[in-house]
């Protein structure tokens, strides 16, 4: 089995019943941040880690993904026509022409752990990268989550999930892990919880939408039973897979933003707009304006 994490999956299926109706013709996964969707920062991510192939594990509504990242030609057309080469750059450079794109489609809504299931087929007998894009994290010190997370298993060369400290009020929205020995930033996990109520939570480091996983975890989740709703849960196969193997929790360096949720989402917009080399000085004035 190869070290080296060459494929990341991105589970885009979901419908984004939080953000209706504004998600009822358009993915989440494609709502702007500023001048960019979600689910480009996520590839960008992706390929800053070194990543050549891309999953994206997509649903019947999600025709708009694999054209943002497919030729446009009449637009490249236009752009070059009307002398605006630097927005001809923005629209070609989205990923590297060495970088493959895969789409898989998945037929019912399962849950997370089917959705990276679904990309067995692709991934193979390789250790690989799963990206939530709803979790917009900024590494302003480096190349990125995944990046730290990639040399991580280079070292470890075990599952490795990105956590970060959650207040205790809200272990009830995250897988929640138990660690055996403490690290500075990386320990081995010794439990793991999906959504625990705060009395019950073996802690609060909670799991975000960052993972390296094994390719064992393809077998264990044939084996999961459907939880909750029906939908075969990510979190009870790495349970499973942890009796076999060490898995670890690592403590990744950036900010994330929750942009599954409206208030995350508006932090973001907010946030990326003050640093934009283009717009952030006079949305900063603009901002002194309002009346808050």
């Amino acid at each position: 089995m190869t070290k080296r994490i060459r494929k990341a999956v991105f589970p885009v299926a979901g419908l984004g019943t939080r953000f209706l109706p504004a998600t009822k013709a358009n993915p989440k996964e494609m709502l702007p941040v500023v001048d960019k969707p979600l689910i480009q920062y996520a590839a960008e991510e992706a390929v800053a880690a070194g990543i050549e192939v891309l999953v994206f594990v997509t649903g019947r509504t999600k025709r708009s993904i694999p054209d943002h990242f497919d030729k446009a030609y009449e637009l490249e057309t236009e752009l070059e026509a009307r002398g605006k080469m630097d927005r001809l750059r923005e629209v070609r450079d989205i990923l590297p022409s060495s970088v493959t794109c895969v789409y898989i489609r998945q037929a019912e809504a399962l849950g997370l752990g089917h959705a990276v299931l679904c990309a067995e087929p692709v991934v193979g007998d390789e250790p690989f990268a799963v990206i939530l894009a709803d979790d917009l994290i900024d590494d302003a010190e480096g190349a990125g989550c995944l990046s730290q997370m990639v040399n991580q298993y280079e070292t470890h060369v075990a599952s490795i999930l990105g956590v970060q400290r959650v207040p205790k009020e809200h272990t009830d929205r995250y897988g929640v892990v138990s660690i055996a020995d403490q690290g500075e930033q990386i320990s081995r996990i010794n439990g793991i919880v999906e959504k625990p109520k705060p009395e019950a939570s073996p802690s609060t480091l909670g799991v975000v939408g960052r993972y390296i996983l094994n390719p064992g975890i393809f077998n264990k989740l044939k084996q999961t039973r459907p939880g909750a709703g029906g939908e075969i849960q990510l979190t009870d196969a790495i349970a499973a897979l942890m009796e076999q193997e060490p898995v670890f929790a690592y403590e990744f360096r950036g900010k994330r933003y929750d942009c599954g949720d409206k208030l995350g989402y508006l932090e973001a917009t907010v946030e990326y707009a003050l640093k934009h080399p283009e717009l952030g000085p006079a949305f900063r004035e603009y901002l002194k304006t309002v009346n808050c």
